[in-house]
């Protein structure tokens, strides 16, 4: 559970910078933030990888940088779908997108699938004793 709710705030600090940052989207509560997150993290278990089976020969053709574009449908889907979620366009989609998948990236490489922090820690080797 504690997995689940780190996730759900990395998705939403995700979506608040690009809210911030992005001509074009708008989010208008708090609230409609949390939802958008958690709605965002149900579109892209349920519905992406019935899209990314579906769209496997354009992504293979484009060595991949066609989930780009899916991923910014997922983003264009939800704001659809939730009252309080605005974008403009596909280009604000695609940065929208970009936003919140570079910064989940980067959060959720901090935190194990049991939802802890992890810190890793380098340590000296061990000095040898007699020499």
């Amino acid at each position: 559970m504690t997995g689940f709710l780190i996730r759900l705030a990395i998705s939403a600090l995700g979506l608040w910078i690009a809210a911030r940052f992005v001509p074009g989207i708008e989010i208008h509560e708090d609230t409609t933030l949390l939802l958008a997150a958690l709605l965002l993290g149900v579109v892209n278990a349920v519905v992406r990888p019935v899209v990314v089976l579906l769209t496997l020969p354009v992504t293979l053709l484009t060595l991949g940088l066609f989930l780009w574009v899916v991923n910014a449908a997922m983003f264009g889907l939800v704001a659809a779908l939730l009252d309080g979620f605005q974008v403009a366009d596909f280009s604000s989609a695609l940065l929208g997108a970009l936003l919140v998948s570079v910064t989940s990236w980067f959060a959720s490489s901090w935190v194990a699938p049991s939802g802890r922090v992890e810190v890793i820690q380098v340590r000296g080797r061990p000095r040898q004793r007699g020499r």
